[in-house]
């Protein structure tokens, strides 16, 4: 039943929506942000957003699932309106949290996202791991598309 009423409270909320662009957080200088709403030759930054294959009702819903099923992560925030969601993952050893964000563009198709670290300088690339293995899950669920 809850996932039905999402299901209707996100077909209304997409109608609703007039579009206007949501911009994620700037990554800053250091290296442990991946964004894909950074500059496209800021190689240390830059990552593609997810493209759905399915409907943006669908497919946001069976996104947020996945991100909710990762290991050590906690969906912390939602919006419908324009579909927007926040996570936070947290380090199996040191208990480091870093964020997770997700918005869907008023395309229906296009995810951008976003993730980063809140504390240090580097991540020893744990912040783009954790995306592309979100990337590669989604891509074996026939969620979004294999570029």
């Amino acid at each position: 039943m809850k996932r039905l009423l999402l299901v209707f409270s996100f077909a209304a909320s997409m109608m609703a929506w007039a579009g206007a662009p949501v911009v994620l957080p700037a990554c800053p200088a250091s290296p442990n942000c991946v964004s894909s709403q950074s500059a496209l030759d800021d190689s240390q930054h830059y990552i593609k957003p997810f493209v759905l294959q399915l409907s943006a009702e669908e497919g946001w819903l069976r996104l947020r699932d996945v991100v909710a099923s990762q290991v050590r992560t906690k969906v912390v925030d939602e919006k419908p309106s324009p579909p927007y969601l926040r996570a936070e993952a947290t380090s199996r050893i040191f208990r480091f949290v870093d964020d997770l964000e997700l918005w869907l563009d008023a395309d229906g198709k296009t995810v951008h996202v976003r993730s980063a670290s809140r504390t240090g300088y580097g991540d020893l690339g744990v912040n783009r791991k954790r995306v592309e293995g979100l990337r590669e899950q989604l891509q074996q669920q026939g969620i979004i598309a294999t570029p």
